[in-house]
């Protein structure tokens, strides 16, 4: 395994722009995507659970990753949502991931059933015949279950396409295992905004971003300037930003960073039932997060 993942630095989870009548808006996506590449993102995650996965059929998280792959044009790999808790289902959105163009998969564990570890592998093992790295995505507080560093580490070991973890438990603890323990070239990435320089700081190698969405350019000088070692400035920019993180969870993701997105005029804020839009107080905290920032000002590109 290379010493460096493929998969490192920000990569935006992308939101999917709708239009009023509920259809994915591929014109509006575009634009969005060119506005991460802009900001500097390292790659682009679109279908995961902030790109509205769960309420996508499997033609349009195909269609959303064309799309993706196509404006990239190579300029930034594509690591695409392939996660179900029906193991055929996600070997069938692997495979049409694949079929795409996508770079790799991010497959998040099985929810509401809970398999043990033998069940995992068996999971991990199945999506693999899509022939696409994998990145394991822990994140109990949508599955009901956490996923230990130990058996990430057992998955890596008997399944080697799985080449990362998404760890998004709110806490650093397993990343400083799976830092510590993980074979070089395992892809150790934080995917909670709020500890992304904690965890590379700790040695992660980077952050799958909701915040991104909003604001690529800071949270990019965030993440390499930790990775560089520019701790101090990180953190000043850290804290700046921080409002805006936090504001983002007010209410169920996506629908704040949505409505955020909607503020700075970049697209709707439509969303799938049973989504639904987020109530006053969380649209002024977004509003006030994003003129601190000086965001709202800011020339559209």
């Amino acid at each position: 395994m290379s010493d460096e993942p493929r998969f490192q630095g920000v990569g935006p989870a992308l939101v999917t722009p709708m239009t009023d009548d509920g259809r994915v808006d591929l014109d509006a996506l575009a634009l969005h995507v060119e506005y991460m590449l802009d900001g500097g993102v390292d790659f682009l995650v679109p279908c995961g659970t902030t790109g509205e996965s769960a309420t996508l059929s499997p033609a349009e998280q195909k269609t959303v990753i064309r799309r993706c792959v196509e404006v990239a044009e190579g300029r930034a790999p594509v690591l695409a949502g392939a996660g179900s808790n029906n193991t055929a289902v996600a070997v069938e959105l692997a495979k049409g991931a694949a079929e795409a163009g996508a770079d790799g998969v991010l497959v998040v564990t099985p929810y509401y059933n809970k398999p043990g570890p033998d069940g995992l592998v068996l999971h991990y093992g199945a999506v693999a015949e899509a022939g696409l790295p994998i990145i394991l995505y822990n994140v109990p507080g949508r599955t009901g279950a956490n996923v230990v560093p130990e058996v990430v580490l057992r998955i890596a070991e008997e399944v080697p396409e799985v080449v990362g973890v998404k760890e998004s438990s709110g806490s650093v603890d397993p990343v400083m295992t799976l830092v510590r323990e993980a074979p070089s070239g395992f892809a150790v990435l934080s995917g909670d905004d709020h500890l992304g320089l904690a965890a590379v700081a700790l040695g992660a190698h980077g952050l799958i971003s909701v915040v991104a969405n909003e604001t690529p350019a800071r949270i990019s000088a965030i993440i390499h300037r930790a990775m560089a070692g520019q701790l101090d400035e990180a953190r000043e920019l850290h804290y700046r930003l921080l409002p805006l993180m936090r504001a983002n969870f007010l209410e169920t993701n996506p629908a704040p960073v949505k409505t955020a997105l909607a503020i700075l005029g970049r697209m709707g804020d439509h969303l799938r039932p049973p989504l639904a839009p987020v109530r006053p107080g969380t649209r002024a905290a977004l509003r006030a997060a994003l003129a601190d920032l000086g965001a709202i000002n800011e020339e559209r590109t």
